[in-house]
């Protein structure tokens, strides 16, 4: 299995001895070695998650890297935070996706009417199994933890990712943003109800159809 290090807070440098990653289209900076390149159609997921992936506009291309060496990753001078799953499952935004082990699954999944709020689309990217994965922030990542006792509320401008047993619903609420005067329709959050993880970034993406 590929070994995932980081070298800084924004580059991911990733060892392998012949085995291989798949890393978001691009992303490659630098390598040692000896290294094939091969891109992904569908984010890896063949002709089926290609047409998914268009339908609802979850946009993931994705190269797969093989070889003996060293590989360097970085996107944009984003942050990038290591998550390490062990037979469990990662929901993250195709955008800040940057790295997996190739045997992860990658997928996508429907995750609720969120859709017209966000520009996100209503479905989101799957990584299930065994290994590492990166992902990235604009701005250092802060991981929040949920509980039965403790709900989460996320601006899903701020979303990244989450994981562990995680119940989430898309409802309409006021912002601070809406509070001051600022916003100009109606805000939405996304709630998280359960036990596990949840990450956020400290600068909101660009969104549509309401003030997020």
């Amino acid at each position: 299995m590929a070994t995932f290090r980081l070298q800084g807070s924004k580059v991911l440098a990733v060892s392998m001895t012949g085995d291989a990653v798949k890393a978001k289209n691009g992303s490659m900076v630098a390598y040692d070695g000896q290294m094939a390149f091969k891109k992904m159609s569908g984010g890896g997921e063949g002709l089926r998650g290609m047409v998914t992936r268009r339908l609802t506009g979850e946009q993931m291309e994705v190269m797969e890297v093989r070889g003996q060496g060293t590989c360097w990753f970085a996107d944009r001078a984003s942050e990038i935070n290591l998550v390490s799953l062990h037979g469990d499952k990662l929901w993250v935004e195709a955008s800040n996706l940057l790295c997996t082990d190739a045997g992860l699954r990658t997928g996508t999944t429907f995750t609720g009417l969120r859709g017209g709020a966000t520009g996100n689309g209503m479905f989101t990217t799957t990584v299930e199994g065994t290994g590492q994965a990166a992902i990235m922030s604009d701005g250092p990542a802060v991981v929040l933890r949920v509980t039965p006792q403790y709900p989460l509320q996320v601006d899903p401008g701020a979303y990244i990712a989450h994981q562990g047993n995680l119940q989430q619903h898309f409802q309409s609420g006021v912002t601070f943003r809406t509070f001051m005067g600022e916003g100009g329709g109606e805000a939405f959050q996304i709630r998280f109800e359960g036990d596990g993880l949840v990450y956020v970034q400290p600068s909101e993406r660009n969104t549509v159809g309401g003030d997020v």
